[in-house]
């Protein structure tokens, strides 16, 4: 009694450190420069959520050791050593560059910690899940309340809030600038609500999209559902980010075939197409149009700005792609992407997530981190017709999409949040089809 008191005081401790992480996430870069602005160490008090990461860590490996169903799901997985051996080379090859002076100390323990902290959580669910539903059961209240709030911030921020509002919260040059714009004109301000910048807003908002979209085809279409996507959608839009628009229709493409009757997916192709043709024919009309160019193609004719933000898009492209042909085996990590700001060398910000882990490294590192990804969504695609599997599936789709234009995993609250709750829905989901053990750890009847 005692040893299974002991292991359910774990769970419901580890758990309940997931539970905290995933909604308190989306306001992590608000309330880090607000504190930190205040009482200093700006760069130790964003290391909160990894804090708790170490402790939720230990309670899983401990569940692992003295709980064999935990074992049996998890660590006899091949998913768990692919992501173990992908963590061992970024390791390994992150101290052979800091060996050999590629990398500096702090761009190297960043790297490491924004290459792996993610999936370190995943694990961590995966544990937890595979023991108590009761993140699954409340997956929704845990993703849409907070992303009620992220709107709300943004809808604010777009028509109501001065520019430089979030000054008064500490925001500046030395943690994160206030507002963003396009190209460096002040009369096209992007939305960035709570999060650290207006693109990893628009990857963010992906997530609960996909779970009001997969929410509205379970259960009653009330006027507050169709109020807060309406709303989602509007914020996503002075996001200015295109690729998080293409990952939303992305997104809903995938949610409409997985979901929606064969008559209903037709009619949706009819409109697709529809809608396409009339954006087609928008966009050969005003393609003079100083604002249209601006929003949709990010410049505009007789620019002052020397170089687009698309410009710097296919130079740090190509400048990715030269990187892994000439280093197959990868630079290290810190090397490349937002790290890299650390190295006594200028940054390489290939901005595209792919890029940068296969600069830091090689093809081995790449194809190791793409294999976890397929391995995930194919397990989730296993999943689909429990909602938060296939919230989580139709939103990978997008992120992914947008991962090829953006560093979208280095982003702190996308890659909690959805790592997170993959972790909970494999978890659950494993739960559900292996074979039934005797229960050891049950949890306490409720009545």
């Amino acid at each position: 009694m005692k040893a299974s008191a002991l292991k359910y005081g774990i769970l419901s401790f580890t758990a309940a450190i997931i539970v905290v992480v995933l909604l308190i996430m989306p306001f992590h870069a608000f309330f880090t420069v607000w504190l930190g602005s205040n009482i200093g160490h700006y760069t130790a008090v964003r290391l909160w959520k990894e804090v708790l990461l170490a402790l939720a860590a230990l309670g899983a490996l401990y569940l692992i050791a003295f709980d064999k169903k935990v074992r049996l799901s998890t660590l006899y997985h091949e998913l768990t050593w692919l992501i173990v051996a992908y963590m061992a080379w970024q390791l390994i090859v992150g101290l052979w560059a800091l060996h050999n002076h590629n990398v500096s100390a702090k761009a190297l323990a960043y790297g490491l910690l924004i290459n792996t902290r993610f999936l370190v959580f995943f694990l961590v669910a995966w544990v937890v899940g595979t023991r108590t539903k009761r993140i699954n059961l409340r997956w929704s209240r845990l993703l849409i309340w907070p992303a009620i709030a992220v709107v709300a911030i943004g809808l604010l921020q777009a028509f109501v809030l001065p520019t430089d509002f979030l000054r008064h919260f500490g925001y500046s040059d030395k943690t994160i600038y206030p507002y963003e714009t396009i190209n460096h004109n002040a009369n096209y301000i992007r939305v960035m609500s709570t999060l650290r910048g207006a693109n990893p807003l628009g990857a963010y908002l992906l997530v609960p999209f996909a779970g009001m979209l997969v929410l509205m085809t379970i259960g009653k279409r009330n006027w507050r559902r169709w109020w807060f996507l309406a709303t989602l959608l509007v914020v996503l839009f002075f996001s200015f980010s295109r690729a998080a628009w293409i990952g939303a229709g992305l997104v809903a493409a995938t949610v409409g075939v997985m979901r929606l009757p064969r008559r209903d997916q037709i009619r949706a192709a009819y409109v697709t197409a529809a809608v396409l043709v009339v954006l087609g024919g928008i966009t050969v009309l005003l393609r003079h149009n100083v604002q249209f160019q601006n929003i949709v193609f990010h410049t505009q004719e007789h620019s002052a700005v020397a170089s687009s933000s698309n410009n710097g898009h296919l130079t740090a492209l190509k400048a990715g792609v030269h990187d892994m042909v000439h280093e197959p085996f990868g630079a290290g990590p810190g090397t490349a992407g937002p790290a890299s700001v650390y190295n006594n060398h200028p940054a390489r910000i290939a901005e595209n997530y792919y890029l940068q882990i296969g600069q830091e490294t090689g093809w081995l590192g790449l194809a190791m981190f793409l294999s976890i990804i397929s391995t995930v969504g194919y397990l989730l695609w296993k999943r689909r017709t429990d909602p938060l599997a296939l919230t989580l599936l139709a939103s990978l789709v997008g992120i992914s999409f947008v991962s090829l234009l953006s560093h979208a995993w280095t982003d702190d609250t996308l890659a909690y949040i959805w790592w997170g709750l993959a972790g909970i829905a494999i978890g659950t989901g494993a739960v559900q089809t292996e074979v039934k053990y005797e229960n050891t750890l049950a949890e306490p009847k409720r009545g």
